[in-house]
């Protein structure tokens, strides 16, 4: 295979813990099956209008979708009425999202974009940020990720709202997995597990029916630890979400969703 084709972690994956590997991952034969492994329409139905909700209810209207990956919330906003802007940091995902969008009639305005110098590449500021997929998992570095957390901050208007989400890191790493343990994306016969983890790294391989294999090493967050640098960045509330909803057992998600609120509120004395 030719370099942008297939994946190279060197002798040793599991030392490869950098936030800047995340480009090296996204080769484009992984890029291709991506959508493969996502599966538009199952995926849509999972979701429901969950988003697209929360932003309604406060009134958002200009989205800045910072992860975008092949193109699938920035086409789901766009047709529930939102201006959306779309970046990632990987040109190959960007390419394949904007493929993706014009195939289903619209022109994504795309951008490539390191979070850590988002307002260097991003003009103007937005009613909401959205940062989805697991994405802010490829930050290895807390510089990283306070840095991430501040851009995103600064891009957004004085009452925007962050949506970001994380895999349940506490569950995997609390409790292990065993061979039944495996997650699953929408995708059939496409599986996502866990190959190996520890407090700095969540490597992950993907299977696909044609027995090709890819992996990504991504830090496992914790959610406490994600929702105290949002606080420590600035944003006043966070409501934290277990697969949609409100109420959960911590162990049960297999995602969670943060919804944190730029808007200033007054202690009352």
């Amino acid at each position: 295979m030719s370099a942008n084709m297939k994946q190279d972690f060197g002798a040793k994956p599991t030392e490869r813990r950098d936030t800047d590997n995340y480009r090296a991952e996204y080769v484009t034969s992984f890029v291709d099956k991506w959508d493969e492994l996502i599966d538009w329409e199952s995926r849509a139905r999972s979701e429901g209008d969950f988003f697209i909700q929360v932003l309604k209810d406060r009134g958002a209207k200009r989205v800045l979708d910072v992860a975008a990956g092949t193109g699938f919330h920035s086409v789901q906003l766009m047709e529930a009425g939102f201006d959306v802007v779309t970046a990632d940091g990987s040109p190959e995902m960007l390419a394949k999202a904007f493929e993706n969008g014009r195939r289903r009639g619209h022109i994504l305005r795309t951008t490539q974009a390191d979070w850590r110098w988002l307002n260097r590449d991003i003009y103007g500021r937005y009613d909401a940020v959205v940062c989805l997929g697991n994405s802010f998992t490829h930050l290895f570095r807390e510089n990283d990720r306070r840095k991430a957390l501040a851009e995103f901050y600064s891009a957004l208007n004085h009452d925007g709202v962050l949506l970001l989400d994380q895999r349940n890191y506490d569950a995997i790493l609390d409790h292990g997995y065993s061979s039944a343990h495996t997650y699953y994306y929408c995708g059939d016969n496409v599986s996502v597990a866990p190959e190996h983890v520890d407090e700095g790294l969540a490597r992950f391989q993907y299977a696909f029916p044609d027995k090709s294999t890819y992996h990504l090493n991504m830090f496992p967050l914790r959610k406490a630890y994600v929702r105290r640098l949002m606080r420590e960045v600035g944003f006043q509330t966070i409501d934290t979400y277990g697969d949609f909803k409100e109420t959960y057992h911590e162990t049960e998600p297999d995602f969670f969703i943060h919804v944190a609120d730029k808007k200033y509120v007054e202690e009352v004395r």
